[in-house]
């Protein structure tokens, strides 16, 4: 699968020359390895991000525009970065998870090429399309190199008193996760906290849940996410794309020997008009699987366009799944074409040791997606051409 915009892209190049990666020789090599205290000072911490930010809105004279759009529960406060004015919206978290660090770095170096460029691509980006990035939106557990939040249940139930006597929800940690000892400051997975019910309010009934139904709200991460993408709706009528960078564990390409360098997705709950989906019946006229399965269609061409190369170890992650407490299931039924990014490793696996390769990965299909819609092309890609895309295996 190898096609051409009508127009031309950004280059790699590009963005390879911009501010955070480095370079360097990719890691192909690397493999997982346990030893603790593995370094992340590579990566972009809270402070360095607010330098950033603030950087780049002075030096793209007002392309790049930066804000506040909320706090985290310890206080920090999470970012919006908007560039372009087209009435196309595309939305872009990273680092949900506090150790999945690529996708930070990946779209910092993303705002600055769209923020400083004046080639006639970047000029039509920006005249095409509203991008909103909302990186590291938990900076609480960014700054541990953790998976959760740092909030207690018991500072759930102050907010919502109505929860004085439900359980703790499914997705709270107060075990050892991932190398984590959440027993000192537990915390949430707040990746699960999502509802597509926008404006829902908690109920106790509605706890302690499991993976097969909404969440609640009841982070302010995923409030913060929430009111960003209510606002959007507002002003535009619909967020067009959303996009959700993560990591994963360790996979094979499904009949080969290979790696897997990231999985990708565009399925998160079954389709409302679907018997299985009979429950999000409700959403149906709003859900795009086609739409979402075609700006994966066109991640997987820009990565092809590598070559022969570990960019190419592309797949798919597990399909059939029913996840409406993730931000991707509760968008995808709200309207939202989407897309799961899950580059392999967390930090705790590599460091920093492969950023330049996985930040690289990240970069040229969130690329390869916006110049697909900004310049229409993504939207004349064959949908089927998704269950082309390989499998992944677990390494046994």
């Amino acid at each position: 699968m190898k096609k051409k915009s009508l127009w031309k892209v950004l280059s790699s190049a590009a963005l390879a020359a911009s501010i955070l990666v480095p370079q360097v020789s990719f890691a192909e090599g690397a493999k997982p390895v346990t030893e603790e205290n593995i370094s992340v000072n590579g990566f972009v911490d809270y402070e360095e991000l607010k330098k950033m930010l603030s950087q780049l809105e002075k030096s793209s004279n007002g392309l790049v525009k930066v804000e506040s759009a909320g706090k985290t529960n310890q206080g920090r406060d999470i970012f919006t970065a908007r560039v372009g004015h087209g009435d196309k919206v595309v939305l872009v978290q990273s680092e949900i998870h506090g150790n999945e660090k690529t996708g930070t770095v990946a779209l910092l170096n993303i705002l600055q090429q769209l923020g400083s460029s004046q080639s006639a691509a970047a000029k039509r980006i920006r005249e095409e399309l509203t991008i909103v990035a909302i990186p590291m939106m938990n900076a609480d557990g960014s700054e541990l190199d953790r998976r959760g939040n740092v909030m207690t249940w018991e500072e759930v139930q102050e907010q919502f008193p109505q929860l004085h006597n439900a359980l703790p929800t499914w997705n709270y940690y107060t075990r050892t996760l991932q190398g984590d000892d959440y027993a000192a400051a537990p915390g949430f997975d707040v990746n699960r906290d999502f509802n597509p019910d926008l404006n829902y309010v908690p109920k106790a009934e509605d706890f302690p849940g499991n993976s097969s139904t909404p969440g609640w709200y009841i982070t302010p991460e995923s409030q913060t996410v929430r009111d960003v993408y209510k606002g959007l709706q507002e002003e535009f009528g619909n967020v067009e794309v959303f996009l959700d960078l993560h990591h994963q564990n360790f996979y094979k390409i499904e009949g080969t020997d290979e790696d897997v360098t990231m999985s990708i997705s565009a399925d998160f709950i079954p389709d409302p008009n679907s018997p299985e989906g009979s429950k999000y019946n409700q959403y149906a006229e709003n859900y795009r699987f086609d739409f979402s399965r075609q700006l994966n269609v066109a991640l997987y061409d820009a990565l092809q366009e590598k070559g022969n190369s570990v960019f190419t170890n592309i797949s798919l992650y597990d399909q059939d799944l029913d996840l409406p407490g993730t931000a991707l299931g509760s968008f995808a039924l709200n309207g939202s074409g989407v897309v799961l990014f899950e580059v392999k490793g967390q930090t705790q696996n590599y460091g920093q040791k492969m950023k330049g390769q996985l930040v690289k990965t990240v970069e040229t299909g969130v690329m390869g997606i916006i110049n697909g819609v900004a310049d229409g092309s993504v939207y004349d890609l064959n949908p089927e051409e998704y269950n082309e895309i390989p499998n992944r295996v677990s390494i046994r």
